[in-house]
Order: C-alpha cells, then sequence, then structure tokens
C-alpha cells in the first residue's frame, strides 16, 4: 500500500511539473511515439492502453510469446525507448539522452486491477488538466 502512495505522489507531480524537458507535448514527438507503440501492437505485445503526458507516458501491455516464451518487459521496453529516442533526437535535432534509464512497471494481477489501471492511464490527462490528445485505449469488443 505504501508503494502505492509513493507512485501517486510521484506521479501527481509529474501531472503538474513544467521542469524539465517538456519534448512529450510537441504534436510530432507524440505522434511518432503514439505510432511505434500502435506498430508493436500484435507482434511484442497487446497494447491495451497508453497515454502520453508532457513530460512521461503510461503504457499499458501484454506481452506476447515467441518460440513457447513471453517478450521480457525488459526487452520490449529498450525496443521502444531506443526507436523512439532515436526518432525524437532526430525530429529535435539534438543528441543524447531523451529517456530517463528507469520505468516504473508492475505486474498486473486481475481483470479488475487491469480496469482500474487503464482507467487510471486514459483519465491522466484530464486529471492533470490536460487535453486527452495523445490517449488510446484497446475497444472491449
Amino acid at each position: 500500500m505504501a508503494y502505492k502512495k509513493i507512485f501517486a505522489k510521484w506521479d501527481q507531480h509529474l501531472d503538474t511539473s513544467r521542469n524539465g524537458p517538456m519534448w512529450l507535448e510537441q504534436p510530432e514527438i507524440a505522434e511518432m511515439i503514439s505510432i511505434e507503440l500502435k506498430n508493436n501492437d500484435g507482434n511484442l505485445y497487446i497494447l491495451e492502453a497508453f497515454s502520453i503526458m508532457p513530460n512521461h507516458v503510461h503504457l499499458v501491455i501484454t506481452p506476447l510469446s515467441h518460440n513457447d516464451e513471453y517478450y521480457q518487459l525488459a526487452q520490449i521496453m529498450r525496443l521502444i525507448k531506443g526507436r523512439t529516442a532515436r526518432q525524437a533526437n532526430l525530429l529535435l535535432g539534438r543528441q543524447g539522452e531523451f529517456w530517463q534509464h528507469e520505468s516504473y512497471d508492475h505486474v498486473v494481477r486481475d481483470v479488475k486491477e487491469l480496469e482500474r489501471i487503464i482507467f487510471y492511464v486514459v483519465d491522466n490527462p484530464l486529471r492533470a488538466g490536460l487535453p486527452a490528445r495523445w490517449v488510446y485505449q484497446r475497444s472491449s469488443t
């Protein structure tokens, strides 16, 4: 429970912070990331939901298997971060680190928790007073 409170405080800080790089609020950067996340859907993972905030991304995925083994989350994140960092740096005309090394990950244990997390991710821009421009949620068909 303490871990969830720490995450909530940190996420609230990210949502309201105007310090540090805000590259993701640039439409061409957010669009490129959105496209990359969708392009991997069905290949490495099932894309459940995401929201792109000005300084961070929320992503909910279900890793897929390949040769009877699931893709490792670290492998998936390395691929996403590597591709998007290269493209973003080209668009921004810069070099250097784009993403932070670490990411907050959480194993979802049941459908109810998955639904709660997806709602949190999709609702995040609205709670932060931002337009829900770069939000995706898999339709429940």
